[in-house]
């Protein structure tokens, strides 16, 4: 058997079993969080989500920080007048708003009383909008100043009805202050459906649903598309006033919250809230850049080193792989001895 042969056919079995050891020890990995860490949806079977149906469920108030979002803003309204969650009021904070965003939403909602729309005209400079949005609610609106539970989500979301009463139940039931889901993302365009699961994957390897449910060094991680506080939580960290720079003021809640040792939780949604994150490739892209990067805390050395991890395991390894196969199958299989190989391969 030539020399080059024998070499490929090495190079060959040690690349697939790097990917056999890597993908199998993060499928057991996913395997054990899906085994051990509820979905928001099996949130429904515990008794306390029962009790959640009765007029005396804790109050609790959303808030939704809206820019210019008049196409989206709807569902999401019409999803939240749905609620079973019982004693419920919903605040949308409409942060300089130019299109028909209000419209919108009282044509969704038809004038509930439960829901209420606050204009916000100015912004200041030193402050990140949405985190504005946010804080003006909070500190205005009666309903969030009088609720014992708060909870932030995004216009682009889309809730079951049982959505906001799993969640307290799941908050409740385990006694936590802060509670995040992971959204179900749409899969009706075509980066959705190819680019935006291995997106998503990468992040869920770098924030492991169960590091974000530790009881004890956490891995602080929390979704803005869908935050839920206790009001003393949310105080002891004080509020979105402490995040009011920041651009994705979901992390840095999260991170917070892991340094006062305050209880939080981190689950999927299991298709009870959805969202459509980007209308368009190019805003996908800009949009998970600006993740990342807040993500790894703006650290370029851990940005190169996540970086460098993922050309390996996702891209290197699996290219090495089928070259090595189709360089063999072209120089000529039959030279080479079948125990060899056929590991290789079969991998």
């Amino acid at each position: 058997m030539p020399i080059i042969t024998t070499i490929l056919c090495i190079l060959l079995i040690i690349a697939a079993l790097a990917l056999a050891i890597y993908w199998g020890a993060v499928l057991y990995h996913i395997a054990n969080t899906m085994r051990t860490i509820p979905t928001c949806r099996d949130a429904l079977s515990l008794p306390a989500a029962a009790e959640l149906l009765k007029p005396s469920a804790p109050k609790l108030c959303i808030i939704v920080p809206a820019h210019n979002e008049q196409g989206v803003v709807g569902k999401l309204a019409a999803s939240l007048i749905k609620q079973t969650y019982p004693n419920l009021s919903v605040v949308f904070a409409l942060d300089r708003c130019t299109d028909g965003t209000a419209a919108e939403i009282r044509e969704a909602t038809g004038g509930a009383d439960h829901m209420e729309l606050l204009e916000i005209r100015e912004c200041p400079t030193d402050w990140a909008g949405k985190v504005n949005a946010i804080r003006v609610a909070v500190s205005t609106s009666k309903a969030a100043q009088t609720a014992d539970l708060l909870l932030f989500t995004d216009a682009d979301t889309e809730f079951d009805p049982d959505c906001v009463r799993a969640a307290v139940a799941l908050l409740t039931s385990r006694s936590l202050g802060m509670l995040s889901i992971m959204s179900t993302l749409t899969t009706g365009r075509t980066f959705e459906r190819i680019t935006q699961p291995a997106a998503g994957m990468e992040l869920m390897r770098q924030y492991p649903l169960a590091r974000a449910n530790a009881p004890t060094h956490r891995r602080a991680f929390a979704n803005g598309q869908f935050m839920l506080f206790t009001r003393a939580a949310y105080a002891q960290v004080g509020g979105h006033e402490a995040v009011k720079h920041a651009l994705l003021e979901d992390i840095e809640l999260a991170r917070l919250i892991e340094r006062r040792a305050i209880p939080a939780g981190l689950f999927f949604a299991d298709n009870l809230l959805r969202c459509r994150m980007y209308a368009s490739n190019e805003e996908f892209v800009k949009g998970w850049k600006r993740i990342y990067i807040e993500a790894a805390n703006r650290r370029i050395k851990r940005l190169d080193t996540l970086a460098r991890r993922a050309r390996l395991v996702s891209t290197a390894l699996p290219v090495g792989v089928l070259l090595g196969a189709f360089a063999i199958l072209f120089l000529g299989a039959q030279h080479i001895p079948t125990g060899l190989a056929a590991p290789a391969l079969i991998v």
